[in-house]
């Protein structure tokens, strides 16, 4: 379990040192160290996190939004509003679990495809700049 968990540390870092450094205006949820080694919870503004879902699933990646504690309701993750986030914020969030079966080129292609659903978001956006 150990030895696992380490790989997976290594696998979920690489995933949010790529995100956070490509993807402007977006940010890490929860600590950056003092998190499971295999959970990331990412925020993005100007997009809705169910169509970044969306996007993601017709790239062949498995992801939800919100936290684990909200990710049916329609409403702010309760979790997200106790670390401080505006729920306009938490509405825009995206939960990664990475897995035993995850590889390196797997955090790779998925860095690639959020960073690419992103920006087509973006362009579309209603929220804010473009």
């Amino acid at each position: 379990m150990v030895e696992e968990a380490i790989r997976l540390t290594a696998l979920r870092d690489r995933l949010k040192d790529f995100v956070l450094s490509k993807i402007e205006e977006s940010w890490l949820n929860g600590h950056p160290a003092k998190r499971l080694p295999n959970n990331l919870n990412f925020g993005f503004k100007y997009i809705e996190g169910e169509s970044l879902l969306l996007y993601l699933d017709a790239l062949g990646i498995a992801a939800s939004t919100g936290s684990a504690c909200s990710s049916k309701k329609l409403t702010a993750s309760h979790v997200l509003t106790a670390i401080g986030l505006k729920p306009e914020y938490s509405h825009g969030s995206l939960r990664l679990t990475l897995g035993r079966s995850n590889t390196l080129d797997d955090v790779d292609l998925a860095g690639q495809a959020i960073e690419e659903s992103v920006i087509r978001l973006r362009k579309m956006s209603a929220l804010g700049p473009r």
